[in-house]
């Protein structure tokens, strides 16, 4: 029984171990992913403001692919001062589409330098014959969707700076 017992922990012990280093990566890679800051059930209202703090969105955070993924599929409507902010690891060229959206959404590309660098204004449900892919013309780290023609209400424009709060 000895030697059996010692045989299994020469296997169990190395896959505890990465197990462990598995786990440690992704709470080095994915912080927010150990607490509630990435649900859109977070307690300290993570917000998205422009124009000096004076327009302002409670948002709902997409970081693992699976929040991405979903997006605000399937919503019927949105209050005017919600959204939905989706981050990325690193800048880069991020297409958007709207299938499955219900609801016509501003689309807003934000830099690392908070600033914003592409808007898709009123971008439409996708039809039912095609779902065109929404590209912007820069890099950006964040990209935020609020509800259709708020950013012309708001007069949001490219070069503004943003100020988000999640952390």
């Amino acid at each position: 029984m000895t030697s059996k017992n010692s045989d299994m922990r020469k296997i169990t012990t190395p896959i505890a171990a990465i197990i462990v280093i598995i786990i440690a990566v992704i709470i080095v890679n994915y912080p927010g992913l150990m607490d509630n800051t990435v649900t859109g059930d977070e307690p300290n209202n993570p917000t998205v403001c422009f124009n000096d703090d004076n327009d302002c969105f409670q948002i709902e955070i997409a970081i693992t692919p699976e929040q991405m993924s979903q997006g605000l599929m399937h919503r019927e409507s949105m209050d005017p001062d919600k959204g939905m902010l989706f981050i990325f690891q690193e800048e880069g060229i991020y297409p958007f589409w709207m299938r499955n959206t219900l609801i016509p959404l501003d689309i807003i590309w934000i830099n690392e330098n908070m600033t914003v660098v592409h808007i898709e204004e009123n971008a439409q449900p996708c039809g039912p014959l095609s779902c065109p892919y929404i590209t912007p013309d820069h890099e950006a780290r964040y990209v935020l969707e609020i509800n259709g023609g708020l950013a012309e209400q708001i007069v949001l424009r490219i070069g503004d700076n943003a100020a988000i709060n999640y952390l």
